[in-house]
């Protein structure tokens, strides 16, 4: 994932060392940044900028495709997808419900394939760490 996402607009300088973003509702982040959070924002070479990906119809309705599932949320019961697009840039990447994702099954299941396996090796350290602890090797 890109380790900066979004060109955002400094709505008011806080101090020398904070600033308040000017951001959409859907992005869930405070407001107000320490500087060193933001960057200059720098034009894509040629060649690295993504065109905008045009939609396919499925059954009537057009639809995007999606290219990876990036994480997974659950709020109030309801569990989400971070989508990233295929032929967009990560400031387009959004948080989809399981049931938006009907036609994207496989990438679904390959996300929650490679989730499980990454949490089924967190345990095995967890319990190598547990071990190392109780006889005294920390």
């Amino acid at each position: 994932m890109d380790q900066y996402v979004g060109l955002y607009t400094i709505k008011k300088v806080v101090s020398t060392h904070v600033v308040k973003l000017q951001l959409s509702i859907s992005i869930r982040i405070h407001l107000v940044v320490n500087v060193s959070r933001i960057v200059h924002y720098k034009e894509q070479v040629e060649g690295q900028k993504k065109e905008e990906a045009k939609p396919i119809e499925v059954k009537g309705v057009k639809e995007w495709k999606v290219e990876k599932i990036l994480s997974k949320r659950k709020i109030r019961e309801v569990e989400k997808y971070l989508v990233c697009w295929k032929g967009f840039t990560a400031e387009y990447d959004t948080w989809e419900k399981e049931e938006n994702l009907e036609n994207a099954r496989e990438v679904v299941e390959k996300f929650e394939g490679r989730m499980s396996a990454e949490v089924r090796r967190q345990e095995k350290l967890n319990m190598m760490e547990e071990k190392d602890f109780r006889r005294g090797d920390y």
